[in-house]
């Protein structure tokens, strides 16, 4: 019983589905009201409105056999029945409760059954029909809010008309699908001729001539037919999304009949196949990656999609001729429904719930012709239920379930962090000097100094963001975060001995004892930079994280955890660092075993769905065998391989917060045993959290419907922890999230003072007492954390698609250079100075280049780094050497000496 209990609670959150609802608002300003919208009409973002085509209207005598269609939209209908529609020359834009008119021909635009698209706040208009023909115009309409005038440009044509095309943007490339009315070819418009040095379009005549005069079409392959008996398909949706590897192509939608049956109706069937395109990969492997056919818990899609609207950072939504609000997740490639809810009704009919959830199944009112995304808003133009021949201005946006993190939760995660400040207090009183504050007077036991090494390297940023990259792609980086294992060795043989022997409480002394403190202060300048980025990416990643799951919005939180760590790092020193350390490797471990177990029993299959999804969806692969050429830019395994032990290799040789654990254990045998400890925890840990990606993968393909669309990917472990583990768990594993982030932050805070109090005010005599230094140490913490506090404001950016990834660039960014330093000290006797800063110099040059022109991936940034700064402080230096250089003294300061030096002691 007791048994049956306990399975009972863990599965209790898995039995409840969070429900998503497309909200529905018919857009009712009065001038809205009266517009008159033909079907094959668009609508489009356009600057500050929504730019609206007038379309087809059909005539009074035509209409009721028109209605009686199935499908009353499709290209094959209207071709039948050009003879009986109008097409009118008005262009609408609404703007607020503002409505303006624009005279605008078919040949500048105004055409039916184009297809628009937003570019940099112009619509193209492409393809369509005009004057009952297809058409292969292109045109640039431009609204100017200030004059109330719609402009037109023409681009290019086509390469062959076409009356329903389909057409997206992707890195400023305009991409059309034709349909079978033209075979559906797929050609590629480069649109990067029309922006000027700033990225702005220019409108400029002159400009836009030169553009259609001297650029071409490319054409790129054709879509395949869904079936050898139907091919012809038209109609067929593009939408641009993430699929976890970049940015893709989706296509879907649309009908498909009989060659020879092209004037029977009763042939026409909906198209429910769906392709994908890498327009980004080599051009042999440009093809359309056939998806197969559209399912929803598990039955074949019987509808046809008319309109596409892309959402957030994953998703798809996909309106069908049935009024279903379809949902596709393009990293999982799972479909799930959305109910639609119209306010208005729902509004006078909330105290019935009978009543309501009749309502929300009626979707006849929200059928979708054309979509447009404007200021965060979905705006529709739907068929309107009592004229069949015109269409009607909607506004759609998603509800979701409220926020239910629950006043369990909350407390446990509220008494959690009074605990986590209450224990870093506790050694308020045990810092009498400033060896006390920065080294814990050497008294840390070396496994709590192992787990504030493991905390200190991954943190949040492991339990948040590495599931997050898991879930997206595959485990080709584990292999890089284990090159950990190969680098201890350096660092407890190489490394440890080099800070233990000069007793440093700064990395950086060393580089004064070797070159010059020139060089010391710009590196300890250059880690202080380094950290105050590092303790923004934290706090905004976890912030995020929070704000999915938690009342708390991403500013709350940021703000919450610099003001906590001010309280608890600025009066207890390292060893209030180090034991809170501790406390959260201990809960974040078991936490990521217990969300394991969970997601695993979530699973209807078990572990074998776990292992069965990973394997036939390539989520298992750890081995990029790319060696050719432009494998540098991509997740190669020499990339993964080399850029994992620059990335380990930096941070043990020159990050004084991994450095400054060295110092606290009371000798170099305990170092030792702390930097083994870290390497056997962080081995085992990766793979748990490798394992807790692939899981989620798992775990929202076959449950769809539980993810919220909305949210970014960094958050989408928090918010499974929020929504699947049970009352109070959740709290606490949030909890231990949060106070993961301020301990890694806490421990910046602690390193940044004790370099500039180290290197900057000791060496200079500029405090007289040994008070006075505590005094500047404390003060140096609380700036710090503040400034750390800011730049976690400024990172919290929806833009930033994956902090993981921004985390990366900025290790490698600054303590790529810094390791170059350390290994150009310790590997040469006749590196100087002068080198020395060259080398640096040279490291950052190298990245940065890489980082702006893109011909390295990021993951490599730490050893370009260390490579560039070795290369040419080396050469620098032979070339500038003196009789001073080598003369030096450099007993125990390089590896040579220093295996010297140990035997004679």
């Amino acid at each position: 019983m007791f048994k049956f209990a306990i399975i009972s609670f863990l599965m209790m959150p898995l039995l409840t589905t969070a429900q998503t609802l497309i909200h529905w608002q018919e857009v009712s300003a009065t001038s809205v009201e009266q517009l008159q919208i033909g079907n094959g009409a668009f609508i489009s973002s356009n600057n500050d409105g929504l730019l609206i085509s007038s379309g087809l209207m059909r005539s009074e005598l035509v209409s009721s056999e028109i209605n009686s269609a199935n499908l009353t939209s499709t290209a094959a209908v209207i071709a039948q029945s050009l003879a009986n529609l109008n097409q009118f020359n008005t262009m609408f834009v609404v703007s607020g409760d503002n409505i303006f008119s624009s005279s605008l021909s078919a040949e500048l635009g105004n055409r039916a059954y184009a297809s628009a698209v937003n570019f940099n706040g112009t619509t193209l208009v492409v393809g369509g029909i005009s004057q009952q023909n297809a058409s292969a115009s292109v045109n640039l309409l431009s609204w100017q809010a200030s004059s109330k005038i719609l402009h037109s440009y023409s681009l290019p044509p086509l390469p062959q008309a076409t009356k329903s095309p389909s057409a997206v943007i992707l890195n400023n490339t305009l991409y059309v699908l034709t349909g079978s009315d033209e075979s559906n070819q797929f050609f590629a418009l480069d649109l990067s001729a029309l922006l000027n040095a700033d990225g702005l379009l220019s409108l400029n005549q002159t400009d836009i001539e030169r553009f259609t005069q001297n650029t071409l079409w490319q054409t790129l392959p054709a879509l395949p037919f869904a079936s050898g008996h139907k091919q012809y398909q038209n109609g067929v949706q593009l939408a641009v999304q993430d699929d976890g590897s970049g940015p893709k192509i989706f296509a879907m939608g649309g009908y498909q009949l009989p060659l020879q049956s092209l004037n029977f109706k009763a042939d026409i069937s909906a198209l429910t196949h769906h392709w994908k395109y890498d327009p980004l990969a080599k051009v042999a492997d440009q093809t359309w990656q056939d998806l197969g056919d559209i399912t929803i818990d598990k039955s074949l899609l019987n509808d046809r999609i008319n309109a596409l609207s892309t959402l957030g950072q994953s998703h798809i939504l996909a309106f069908t001729n049935q009024g279903r609000t379809l949902s596709f997740n393009a990293i999982t490639n799972s479909w799930t429904q959305y109910l639609a809810e119209n306010i208005d009704a729902t509004n006078t009919l909330a105290d019935d719930q009978t009543d309501l959830n009749h309502h929300l199944n009626q979707s006849a009112t929200f059928i979708s012709e054309s979509v447009t995304s404007y200021r965060g808003e979905i705006f529709s133009l739907n068929r309107n239920k009592d004229n069949q021949g015109s269409l009607i201005l909607w506004q759609a946006s998603l509800k979701q379930p409220a926020k239910n993190f629950g006043w369990v939760n909350m407390t446990v995660l509220v008494v959690y962090l009074v605990c986590v400040v209450l224990l870093g207090l506790f050694f308020v009183f045990k810092n009498n000097n400033t060896d006390d504050y920065f080294r814990g007077g050497q008294s840390i036991p070396w496994w709590a100094a192992a787990c504030s090494i493991y905390a200190t390297m991954l943190s949040s940023l492991t339990y948040v963001a590495l599931p997050a990259v898991v879930y997206q792609s595959n485990w080709l980086l584990l292999i890089g975060i284990w090159m950990i294992i190969a680098v201890a060795p350096l660092a407890i043989y190489v490394a440890m001995p080099f800070f233990r022997q000069i007793d440093a409480t700064s990395a950086y002394e060393y580089l004064s004892k070797r070159f010059n403190m020139g060089v010391r202060l710009f590196a300890s300048g250059l880690f202080t930079l380094f950290h105050i980025g590092r303790m923004g990416i934290v706090m905004a990643l976890t912030a995020l994280a929070l704000s999915a799951v938690t009342p708390l919005s991403a500013s709350d939180s940021v703000l919450i955890m610099g003001v906590l760590c001010l309280i608890y790092c600025t009066m207890g020193g390292i060893e209030a660092v180090i034991w809170t350390d501790t406390l959260q490797t201990i809960v974040l471990i078991i936490g990521a075993i217990t969300c394991f177990i969970i997601i695993i029993m979530g699973l209807e299959g078990g572990l074998s769905d776990f292992v069965s999804i990973g394997l036939n969806d390539n989520k298992f692969t750890m081995v990029n065998a790319d060696f050719s050429l432009d494998s540098i830019t991509s997740l190669s395994i020499w990339v993964i391989v080399i850029g994992g032990i620059g990335q380990n290799l930096s941070s043990y040789t020159a990050d004084q917060a991994v450095v400054q654990r060295y110092m606290v254990t009371k000798d170099p045998r305990e170092a030792s045993k702390s930097i083994w400890a870290n390497a056997v925890i962080a081995a085992p840990g990766a793979l748990l959290f490798f394992c807790i990606g692939t899981g989620l993968y798992a775990f929202y393909q076959l449950h769809p419907e539980k993810l919220d669309p909305t949210i970014q990917i960094d958050q989408i472990f928090p918010t499974f922890i929020a929504t699947e583990l049970p009352i109070g768990v959740a709290g606490l594993i949030v909890a231990g999230i949060f106070a993961a982030a301020q301990s890694t932050v806490s421990t910046s805070m602690n390193s940044i003072a004790t370099t500039l109090v180290t290197d900057f005010i000791r060496p200079f005599n500029l405090v007289k007492t040994e008070q006075g230094y505590m005094n500047a140490a404390r003060w140096l913490t609380f700036i710090m954390g503040a400034l750390g506090t800011l730049a976690g404001l400024i990172f919290i950016n929806p833009e930033i698609r994956s902090l993981m990834e921004a985390y990366f660039k900025v290790i490698g960014m600054f303590m790529g250079a810094l390791g170059g330093l350390f290994v150009l000290g310790a590997l040469t006797k006749k590196a100087n100075s002068f080198g020395a800063i060259i080398g640096i110099l040279a490291g950052v040059t190298t990245m940065i280049s890489a980082w702006q022109l893109g011909w390295a991936n990021g993951y490599l940034y730490a050893t370009l780094g260390i490579v560039s700064c070795l290369v040419f402080g080396y050469l620098t230096s032979l070339l500038t050497q003196t009789t001073k250089d080598r003369h030096r003294d450099l007993t125990g300061l390089t590896l040579y000496t220093m295996q010297t030096h140990v035997t004679k002691s």
